[in-house]
């Protein structure tokens, strides 16, 4: 039963997660999370010095709780991996340089993941194998649409150009004063909400009708506050009609791609693929157009080590492994 220990810390979640197969299906023995959103919610976002100063403290003690969890020792671990990118360079530095120093210290073979591509494998976790389909990613850092054929064999179709959309809900909810992270937060408000109350643009590129743009959005949220006089006591309808914006925006082109590349199943993965809204219209959509939709598990969705641990098996088990000297890439991209 070989196993593989795997961390994350690309932003400013702390994780840690062992894997191995069990009858020819993955199987996460643990996978926790050290969250520091307590700690960056009185600035209002997320602060790098901050982040890396309490990764370098917890990743310790978080590598061997995962160890005694697991019930094994370092030495029966029989590779390791990490996070390299895209991330916080400074966060970056701090799992990737432990996790490679695991791999030197007792002699077993490394695997630099991609943060994106964690997220685009995090659905198929409990069958194990990737199936082609056409996969959004949804996070605070990026918006994406990726064409998959199969592990390792991606076709970028859609991104932003300005804002991701979870970066807009964050932005978005710094607006009306709601706490860091926004997302969730104006999530809560838009159930009590209504969506048509205000006309907000969904964005159109011409030149890439795949592509995604947000920031005219957060604009246009801006401009409505300033004509209001008491915005506080619209806030459930604006929070429904900036959220229908951006998923009427995921939605389409989601669905758009799919029938595009020809595929038969659509994933959803990402921090904002907790969004029930989000899963319920793309799911209705998906299902008129006759694609399957598949989720990521509530646990494989925000930053975790699971969906590493589960890219690091895959590679461990399909090409070579990594040098030591592999740094770490703030802008890594998963496809060529």
């Amino acid at each position: 039963m070989p196993s593989l220990l795997a961390i994350e810390s690309s932003c400013d979640e702390t994780a840690v997660a062992i894997i191995c197969r069990e009858d020819g299906r993955p199987r996460l023995l643990t996978s926790l999370i050290s969250s520091q959103i307590e700690i960056h919610r009185e600035y209002g976002g997320v602060v790098p010095e901050v982040a890396c100063r309490n990764h370098a403290l917890r990743i310790r003690p978080l590598v061997q709780q995962a160890l005694d969890d697991a019930n094994l020792s370092l030495e029966e671990i029989d590779a390791f991996a990490a996070t390299r990118g895209p991330g916080l360079a400074s966060s970056l530095l701090v799992g990737l340089s432990y996790a490679k120093g695991l791999a030197a210290a007792t002699g077993k073979p490394f695997y630099g993941i991609n943060h994106m591509e964690g997220h685009l494998l995090s659905p198929f976790l409990e069958l194990g194998k990737v199936a082609p389909h056409l996969g959004l990613i949804v996070s605070g850092g990026h918006t994406l649409l990726i064409d998959v054929r199969g592990f390792d064999d991606y076709k970028l179709m859609g991104h932003t150009i300005d804002d991701a959309a979870g970066e807009a809900f964050d932005k978005v909810g710094r607006m009306l004063d709601l706490p860091y992270p926004g997302g969730p937060e104006i999530e809560k408000y838009a159930r009590e909400g209504n969506p048509k109350a205000f006309r907000f643009p969904r964005p159109q590129l011409r030149d890439a009708p795949l592509d995604f743009s947000f920031s005219g959005l957060k604009t246009a949220v801006l401009y409505q506050l300033q004509k209001l006089e008491n915005p506080h006591s619209q806030l459930a309808d604006l929070c429904a009609s900036f959220q229908a914006a951006v998923i009427d925006s995921l939605v389409k082109k989601t669905i758009l791609a799919a029938m595009e590349a020809d595929r038969q199943m659509i994933t959803l993965s990402g921090g904002v693929a907790c969004n029930k809204a989000l899963q319920s219209a793309l799911g209705a959509a998906a299902e008129e157009a006759g694609i399957a939709l598949s989720l990521a598990p509530p646990a494989l969705t925000t930053d975790n080590a699971g969906m590493i641990a589960f890219a690091g098996l895959l590679s461990s088990e399909n090409r070579d492994a990594d040098s030591l000297t592999v740094g770490i890439d703030p802008n890594l991209s998963l496809t060529p």
